[in-house]
């Protein structure tokens, strides 16, 4: 028989925590019914995650992972705005498929009841933009990079809001979107410059 690492039974906790929220919503996910979809003890899967919130947490890391593997090709020679606009769409493009769930975990995070989720967020959206930063080769530092990242979390925020109610093929409307922020940004630290 072989071996389940550490890293498929969290995949096969999160793949069964999607596939829940899919059919009910996330709010009304509980982690006995992920270990029961899992094919896990609840134990088991308490020992990987201490509740549904790392479980999200998982979800988004799963994102990370892939934009984390966008090749120095695929931004190589081309502008800032262009390369940012990669990176995030690729981040975009994984979380996609289940907009509807994503965007049911953050509203679960930003609860009124919830304020330990808040703090988090602010730090894992400051390491997410430095990601897509990173990504696209932008290699800005000191005060640069600060504004870098004031700008883009802005822009970031904003490409959210439209994201979340995008219903054209392949994203469209957020790509646009997300295109012309990027370059109005571009053209404003450029003139500052």
């Amino acid at each position: 028989m072989a071996t389940t690492t550490r890293a498929t039974v969290r995949d096969r906790i999160v793949d069964a925590a999607l596939e829940l929220a899919r059919e009910q919503g996330w709010a009304d996910v509980r982690l006995y019914q992920v270990a029961e979809r899992a094919g896990l003890s609840l134990p088991e899967v308490g020992a990987e995650f201490r509740d549904l919130d790392a479980v999200a947490n998982a979800w988004f890391a799963r994102a990370l992972a892939v934009l984390e593997t966008l090749p120095a090709a695929a931004v190589a020679d081309r502008p800032p705005p262009e390369r940012l606009h990669a990176a995030v769409m690729r981040w975009l493009d994984v979380l996609g498929p289940d907009r509807e769930v994503t965007l049911q975990m953050l509203e679960a995070k930003l609860y009124l009841s919830h304020p330990h989720h808040w703090v988090p967020m602010i730090f894992d959206l400051s390491r997410l933009v430095h990601w897509f930063l990173d990504a696209a080769r932008i290699a800005s530092t000191g005060r640069t990079r600060q504004l870098a990242e004031v700008g883009l979390t802005t822009i970031l925020l904003a490409t959210l809001r439209v994201w979340r109610r995008d219903d054209s093929a392949g994203q469209e409307r957020t790509r646009v979107y997300l295109r012309r922020r990027l370059e109005a940004a571009d053209r404003w630290v450029r003139r500052l410059a």
